[in-house]
């Protein structure tokens, strides 16, 4: 059965094709536009009106379109490395890609390269911008977590001084301020703090009706929705959080998956094992998600990225730049340090029913191991794929959906 999808994902890769159309025509006209790491405080960009890419973004996108390798390849004619943090080098080597290979018309020089020092090859990586004749780089520290409190995602939204500890929030504040000032130097621009309060409380609003859409999902047997779906209509308005766009598409998110649910839609209605995908999704591959329903009932139920969306980024206080330092502080303790993460993953997958768990493992993701043993110790069977989801060579040498199949046909 042909399944029908999600309009939320369909209109949500509609806008942003766009929207990145849109934004090359402002850099043509002179507007600088920055690329900034996952982890870097986006919402001081939208409250400056400089337009801005997602590295990852834009990583998942030349991966989708088949030109990784290609990619990789300028970067190892380069003398840089090819085989390390892909997914935050691509853009760096689809920069020297000949036109035609560069997706939707390639990415505009960006005047500002901004990340997260999350380990020393990412740091590398927009080194390598700064050094760009065009483009000026900025990092920020990269902090070890506190002693982690129980149930962090109960206590982050609102008690987050607590979650993350003084010390670590006063430190990335102060960094923020420091790039506001960086930026408005170079812009002539001035941040106004309403504006910032205001995107803080859209994004708040977008990660509330998140959070009832991955709710929903979890409590419906058989799932409504795919994976493949939820994750563009969850990342899409990710990388555009705070505006009044993605509060829309978050909440139009959830009432399709409720219409959904209110006429009993399942997309595999013969749902006999439900699977987690833990890590990075394999953009260059979605159809891997559907490959297993008719053969094993078999069907990827969560990923990450509607559950972070959910837990990972509200953040409620008057003072919109301590409360922006709590969104970012913490979020890679979340997803991939022990028992920030660990814990994390058991809960969702307990809430979720799932019956066995997928884990993608990148050589950049710290952790891995203490994830995929709290998972086992709860009884749920955990298969270990070592690859990189924007790497199609490392990926295609893992034969993952290979190694999917073994595992429901021996563990499950």
């Amino acid at each position: 059965m042909k399944w029908e999808r999600l309009q939320a994902a369909v209109s949500a890769t509609r806008y942003q094709k766009q929207w990145f159309s849109d934004l090359r025509d402002a850099a043509r006209s002179g507007e600088p536009i920055a690329i900034l790491n996952a982890d870097a405080p986006h919402e001081i960009f939208r409250a400056l009106d400089i337009p801005y890419v997602v590295t990852q973004w834009w990583s998942s996108i030349i991966a989708a379109k088949g030109f990784g390798p290609a990619a990789l390849s300028k970067l190892a004619e380069q003398g840089l490395p090819d085989f390390s943090v892909q997914y935050d080098a691509l853009p760096l080597g689809e920069q020297l890609l000949p036109e035609d290979q560069r997706p939707w018309g390639g990415l505009p020089t960006p005047a500002f390269a901004v990340a997260e020092r999350s380990g020393d090859v990412t740091q590398k990586i927009f080194e390598q911008w700064g050094k760009r004749p065009e483009t000026e780089t900025f990092l920020l520290s990269r902090t070890g977590a506190q002693p982690v409190p129980r149930n962090w995602w109960e206590l982050v939204p609102h008690e987050w001084e607590s979650a993350f500890g003084a010390a670590r929030l006063d430190l990335l504040e102060g960094e923020i301020d420091e790039l506001i000032l960086w930026l408005e130097e170079r812009t002539g621009r001035r941040l106004n703090e309403n504006k910032l309060a205001e995107i803080m409380a859209r994004a708040n609003e977008q990660a509330e009706w998140n959070r009832r859409s991955r709710d929903l999902v979890a409590s419906v047997r058989p799932t409504p929705v795919l994976v493949r779906d939820t994750m563009p209509a969850v990342m899409v308005p990710q990388w555009h959080r705070g505006t009044e766009w993605a509060v829309d598409a978050a909440q139009g998110l959830y009432r399709e998956i409720e219409a959904r649910v209110e006429r009993s839609a399942a997309v595999c209605p013969g749902e006999r094992r439900r699977l987690m995908w833990v890590g990075r999704g394999v953009w260059s591959d979605l159809d891997l998600y559907t490959e297993f329903h008719k053969e094993f009932g078999a069907v990827f139920v969560w990923s990450m990225y509607l559950a972070i969306a959910a837990d990972g980024y509200a953040r409620y206080g008057d003072n919109s730049r301590r409360a922006l330092a709590a969104r970012f502080v913490g979020l890679t303790d979340q997803l991939y340090v022990p028992p920030w993460s660990s814990e994390w993953y058991v809960k969702e997958a307990k809430t979720h029913g799932i019956d066995g768990v997928v884990h993608l493992i990148a050589d950049d993701t710290p952790g891995s191991g203490f994830i995929t043993d709290a998972l086992e110790a709860t009884g749920i069977p955990v298969l270990e794929i070592r690859a990189n989801n924007a790497d199609q060579r490392s990926s295609q040498a893992a034969r993952i959906p290979e190694q999917v199949r073994q595992f429901l046909k021996t563990r499950l």
